[in-house]
């Protein structure tokens, strides 16, 4: 029995276009050319910041994330990014009596702007705030002593099957694959999102399965 779905952020709540559009604009590329960079280094099974350092060779990342912030053109998150679903959705299983968390690879910044949206879940964190990030197991073993239920009660729900379910799965969680954003579609049919214990196109539709 489920009584605990911990979420993904990133392209799990929240939609990654003005992200990039961002960085695009930073970085004084086109949008599709950073898309499409994006898409590449995804394909090539690469970290999605290597696409940064492909739009502007040998830049330093950090540096350009507080060239940024210097600049008033810092991390913005805000609800036009929630994907239209998630608030019924995360809500839907709190009614339902399932304990709710959101946690993912996102900064203390991330954090507090994620807080200040007042989503439907009962504690939210991020690497940023836990000092480990996805798929480290410290995360994963972080998230268990966070979460007041059994591994085995916990389904944690994402798009990426190698940093969210191969880790989450071996730490003991049951998981849930999201077909969403470009590594929800690319990698849907390997091995460790066949093996995850649900399958979902949407949050809505995920909700119901997990609430029979």
């Amino acid at each position: 029995m489920i009584r605990a779905a911990v979420f993904d952020v990133g392209e799990t709540l929240v939609r990654d276009d003005r992200y990039w559009a961002d960085w695009a604009d930073w970085l004084q590329v086109p949008r599709h050319t950073m898309s499409a960079l994006v898409g590449a280094v995804v394909a090539q099974g690469r970290d999605n910041a290597d696409a940064v350092g492909l739009a502007r060779p040998g830049c330093d990342i950090t540096a350009e994330w507080a060239a940024r912030e210097a600049a008033g053109r810092g991390e913005v998150l805000d609800e036009q990014d929630l994907y239209d679903d998630v608030r019924t959705a995360l809500a839907f299983l709190q009614d339902a009596g399932i304990w709710v968390g959101i946690t993912g690879n996102q900064s203390q910044k991330a954090a507090a702007m994620l807080r200040a949206l007042h989503l439907p879940c009962d504690a939210l964190a991020t690497s940023g705030e836990w000092g480990v990030a996805k798929p480290a197991p410290q995360f994963f073993h972080r998230l268990v002593e966070w979460v007041p239920h059994r591994p085995v009660e916990i389904v944690y729900v994402g798009d990426h099957p190698a940093n969210d379910l191969a880790p989450a799965a071996a730490a003991g969680l049951r998981t849930a694959h999201l077909r969403r954003g470009p590594l929800g579609h690319l990698w849907a049919d390997t091995p460790e999102a066949a093996a995850a214990d649900w399958h979902a196109d949407s949050l809505t539709e995920l909700a119901a399965l997990l609430t029979p």
